[in-house]
């Protein structure tokens, strides 16, 4: 069975037990069962590889002394002792995990495991049908098998993908197309520090990591390529995919991923200390952070809404030339008041070079908002912005889950990006027109071709106006008729 049938096989499985509500659960079940069997798989890599090297992992909770059904045989727990094995000793010991205990990878690892079951949860209630779950995954997924680790991680690119699908849980994942693009243009290099300091299921740095990684000529480069990615994520559904997805692509211990609020720290306690070379992210918009957030920012900037905080946050966090994309609304661009003055740190602290305005349906279903990727460059202020308007593909209306947008589309972009010029697509506006237009930056495209289709609300009132005149007539023909009926009585 390949990979993916094997994956949609666990998520039929799952719909069957009473637990388990909704794809969010699903995926969050099979969440913690995909990271512990991969780390498993690891530490038996690293027992093999490293005489030094201490497991965290009690002997008896081993992936093989309770989930190998095919060497334990009828000795492999399934029903509630399975259950109670699961619930009672599984979870507890790494929830309770002392990191202090273990020395150098093991430490760091002991960590990991701690923070990745401290907020887990096993939905499941039917004993059985977890162990069916069990099998399924010990049968179809090695990862100390390169052919299926590779493939494996188009797999679980495939599972964060659902989550659009997954009510609210769908702001966890940026389409590839648009995390691929952002990191090729802010072109991290070897030895540069990158972040997402709200990086949900991890897509913008997993695109970093392999940036990174193609640069690498040493097994050195490589670990500095791994010590490079820094993401934090609050909430612990994608926290724990980020987790997962950076160990499938190959960094064994992401404890760089924090589990963690980064706007929750003062603005005034980041010092260069803090200071990363690229910020790659999307952070929720729409959002509104919990009382108290905003405090920790300069009175002029104080808002609970997300979107507006993380772009304050990201301006900070950059070190002098250091590069960022963001993924923002178009309430961002246009919107006034704290906005405003937002958008006027940005222009002064930073050279705000591009936006890439993306169309409608990027993010879809989760969200049908217009949304926009902002590059800029901190330490010089800006002197003009560039658009460019990124057109739908030729035949489509609208993006699906059947239909995403592609990285290809892209290339347009691409080529344009280092060899600048005006075109139907592209324009620029000097930031002294967007400062007397109030800090304005929602600029429509002047150089879009004459649409032969009037706007809808032109057409409305065209149609109200021709409705009016008609019933006017109708009434004045109707008097005519009565008048004339009149006068034939008399």
């Amino acid at each position: 069975m390949s990979l993916s049938a094997t994956i949609k096989s666990i998520q039929d499985i799952m719909r069957k037990d009473v637990g388990v509500d909704g794809d969010a659960q699903r995926i969050g079940q099979m969440g913690w069962l995909l990271f512990f069997k991969i780390f498993s798989d690891q530490d038996a890599e690293l027992e093999l590889s490293d005489d030094n090297y201490e497991s965290p992992i009690p002997m008896a909770l081993c992936w093989d002394q309770w989930a190998d059904s095919k060497t334990l045989g009828k000795d492999a727990p399934t029903g509630d002792e399975l259950l109670a094995f699961i619930d009672n000793q599984l979870f507890k010991t790494f929830q309770n995990l002392d990191h202090e205990q273990y020395e150098g990878q093991g430490r760091e690892r002991a960590l990991l495991l701690r923070s990745v079951f401290e907020d887990a949860y096993n939905y499941m209630k039917s004993g059985t049908l977890l162990r069916q779950v069990i099998d399924k995954i010990n049968d179809s997924i090695d990862l100390n098998q390169r052919q299926t680790r590779d493939v494996f991680g188009d797999i679980y690119e495939q599972i964060l993908k659902d989550l659009q699908s997954a009510g609210n849980a769908g702001e966890f994942y940026t389409p590839r197309a648009v995390t691929q693009f952002a990191v090729d243009m802010t072109n991290p290099q070897l030895g540069e520090t990158v972040l997402d300091p709200a990086c949900g299921t991890g897509g913008f740095l997993t695109c970093a990591y392999e940036h990174l990684k193609a640069q690498a000529k040493t097994p050195q480069d490589l670990e500095t390529a791994k010590r490079s990615i820094q993401g934090v994520e609050k909430k612990q559904l994608p926290h724990l995919l980020c987790v997962t997805n950076m160990m499938v692509h190959g960094i064994e211990v992401p404890t760089n991923i924090r589990h963690d609020n980064t706007l929750r720290r003062p603005l005034r306690d980041y010092g260069p200390k803090d200071w990363v070379d690229v910020v790659v992210t999307n952070p929720p918009f729409g959002g509104m952070e919990e009382d108290g957030i905003e405090g920790g920012f300069p009175s002029e900037f104080r808002t609970r809404e997300t979107a507006d905080l993380f772009l304050v946050l990201v301006i900070e966090l950059l070190k002098p030339g250091g590069r960022a994309a963001i993924v923002l609304p178009d309430g961002t661009l246009f919107g006034e008041g704290i906005k405003t003055r937002v958008k006027e740190k940005l222009l002064r602290d930073c050279n705000l070079h591009t936006i890439v305005r993306l169309p409608n349906g990027v993010f879809n279903p989760y969200t049908s908002i217009r949304t926009n990727v902002l590059f800029f460059t901190k330490g010089e202020p800006t002197e003009a912005v560039w658009y460019y308007e990124h057109p739908y593909p030729e035949g489509y209306k609208s993006y699906s889950k059947t239909k995403p947008m592609r990285v290809e589309e892209f290339a347009p972009e691409k080529a344009w990006w280092h060899n600048r010029e005006e075109t139907e697509q592209a324009w620029r506006v000097p930031v002294a027109d967007i400062i007397a237009n109030g800090y304005n930056l929602d600029i429509k495209n002047p150089n879009t071709p004459e649409d032969t289709h009037e706007d809808p609300l032109v057409l409305l009132e065209q149609y109200q106006a021709a409705a009016a005149a008609a019933d006017e007539a109708r009434n004045a023909l109707k008097a005519s008729l009565m008048a004339a009926l009149e006068r034939g009585e008399n």
